[in-house]
């Protein structure tokens, strides 16, 4: 049984644990508003843009001089795939989640006799697909975050990915994150980059293109080709920002999650520390107690 020193000493320790924990959740707390308002602003403008290029790319799949990015390669025989994690821990489930669903999407690809490349986001991604697929890492991002997520970092990883297309290291282009939901709700999503996915049928976007410009249709000038030319790549860019938002958001939501239930189990491990030892405390006064009676009893 442990003495009252020890059990002084571990209440003391939980209870200094209890601080950080508490402290890491309002710092997470206050960022989850920022990023949750930073993912939500960005969600129209991304979804917009694919819609927009959605409805060009209608007329333009079948058509022999369509870009590249939009009708892809022909083949699927090379895949990368861009894991989006974070660059710290203490966040519950939140980096395991994305590199299970990654891990399991390679395996997937290389049953279908597929090669894989990786591109990593965030030091954890790196940290953990480094042990098993070392040799399959072609780039490796950390610190997005630092000092602030902004369009310039996601727009550098669009460019590197445009260059490796252009080159044709790779046919299709995929990024795993985590789609923010609430604050214990985060989806690990994959997204299509490469080629252009259109998500929607060609009737609901038609309609709802319609509804929002108010009855408008578009007209590309001076050319649905050479519109897309230049908009795929700035696209390809918007998506990697959304999804580094919705992913920092969806951490920071994870993160105080967390490190609320860490706190409440801290709180709850006091109390039965306390209880333990005001036990062997009593038990101790009880002790000594009846050695001095006994003692005094044989005087």
């Amino acid at each position: 049984m442990p003495s009252l020193k020890d059990l002084r000493n571990r209440i003391t320790s939980v209870k200094s644990t209890q601080k950080i924990t508490s402290a890491m959740k309002m710092v997470a707390a206050a960022k989850l508003r920022r990023a949750q308002e930073m993912a939500e602003a960005a969600r129209p403008y991304a979804d917009r843009m694919g819609r927009m290029l959605g409805s060009l790319a209608v007329s333009m799949k079948d058509h022999p001089g369509a870009p590249a990015m939009l009708v892809g390669t022909g083949k699927t025989d090379v895949h990368l795939v861009i894991v989006a994690t974070a660059d710290r821990g203490l966040c519950g489930s939140f980096n395991s989640s994305i590199v299970r669903d990654a891990r399991r999407m390679v395996a997937e690809i290389e049953q279908g006799g597929g090669t894989v490349k990786l591109l990593t986001i965030g030091r954890k991604a790196g940290d953990q697909l480094r042990r098993h697929y070392g040799d399959r890492i072609v780039e490796h991002y950390t610190e997005m975050d630092k000092p602030t997520l902004d369009f310039e970092k996601a727009a550098m990883i669009a460019r590197r990915v445009t260059e490796m297309f252009a080159a044709g290291e790779f046919d299709t282009c995929t990024i795993i994150f985590n789609q923010f939901k609430s604050v214990i709700s985060q989806i690990v999503t994959r997204h299509q980059l490469i080629p252009f996915q259109v998500v929607e049928s060609e009737g609901d976007k038609a309609t709802d293109d319609a509804e929002d410009l108010g009855g408008a249709v578009y007209e590309a000038e001076p050319s649905s080709e050479e519109v897309l030319m230049e908009l795929l790549p700035r696209n390809l860019a918007v998506q990697v920002f959304s999804a580094l938002l919705e992913n920092y958001a969806s951490e920071q939501g994870a993160r105080m999650s967390a490190m609320d239930n860490a706190t409440r189990n801290a709180g709850e491990m006091i109390d039965r520390l306390t209880l333990n030892y005001n036990r062997a405390r009593q038990a101790a006064i009880t002790t000594e107690l009846i050695e001095i009676i006994s003692g005094a009893e044989a005087l």
